[in-house]
């Protein structure tokens, strides 16, 4: 799994913390400019900690993600206020076997060799069909959920805050999880102030929305 952060709204925690101003303030736009950073720095925090996340929506990520599996994908569009563009199995062609092995499957000797004899099938299926002329859009049908590909995804900041929540915890699956790992760790360098707290609810609330006190994640003093 590879994750790289192509683009960012430039002052992805000023313009939020311009917007929670202006929501309290009478002046203009060119005075509301001349705020301080120290100034703008305490609104961001101070709204971020009364969950008030709507301004935040005015900060945008762009991620590049490639070597994951479309089961990932499928979970990952989910996250519906979002923008996705995915490689095509209709216009791209994929004779080359390439796919996710799962953690579990990969400690098993005999588990592994069963999986990926059955890969090894598949695709040769998949080639067998491309030789007889049938199109791609259809002999993609034979390809398996474990199948990668790559996809590009932007999201503003209060959607990351949510999709952090559901897919860092221990409960969410765990390439995703995976994933939103990565896209946090990177979101943090650039937007320190908005995601400082970002993560499973055990993390950004306090809680377990689970309410299971054996996860070794499950905040005990609370």
């Amino acid at each position: 799994m590879d994750v790289q952060l192509l683009g960012v709204t430039p002052r992805p925690e000023r313009l939020p913390a311009l917007a929670a101003k202006l929501t309290h303030s009478n002046t203009s736009t060119n005075e509301l400019e001349q705020s301080s950073d120290k100034e703008l720095n305490a609104i961001l925090d101070q709204v971020m900690k009364l969950g008030h996340t709507s301004v935040v929506e005015h900060a945008s990520f762009t991620f590049a993600i490639s070597g994951v599996s479309r089961s990932l994908t499928h979970q990952l569009v989910r996250h519906r206020i979002a923008s996705y563009a995915q490689q095509s199995q209709r216009y791209v062609n994929l004779e080359k076997p390439c796919f996710i092995t799962p953690p579990k499957i990969s400690k098993n000797k005999d588990m592994k060799k069963a999986y990926e004899q059955t890969m090894k099938t598949i695709w040769d299926q998949y080639n067998e069909l491309l030789k007889m002329d049938i199109p791609a859009e259809d002999a993609r049908y034979v390809l398996p959920n474990a199948t990668c590909t790559n996809i590009m995804v932007t999201m503003n900041a209060r959607s990351l805050l949510n999709f952090f929540e559901l897919r860092c915890c221990l409960h969410a699956q765990w390439e995703i999880r995976k994933l939103a790992n990565k896209m946090l760790k990177l979101v943090k360098k650039e937007a320190p102030g908005i995601f400082k707290d970002a993560g499973p609810p055990c993390k950004s609330k306090g809680y377990c929305p689970e309410h299971n006190p054996d996860c070794p994640l499950y905040p005990k003093d609370k």
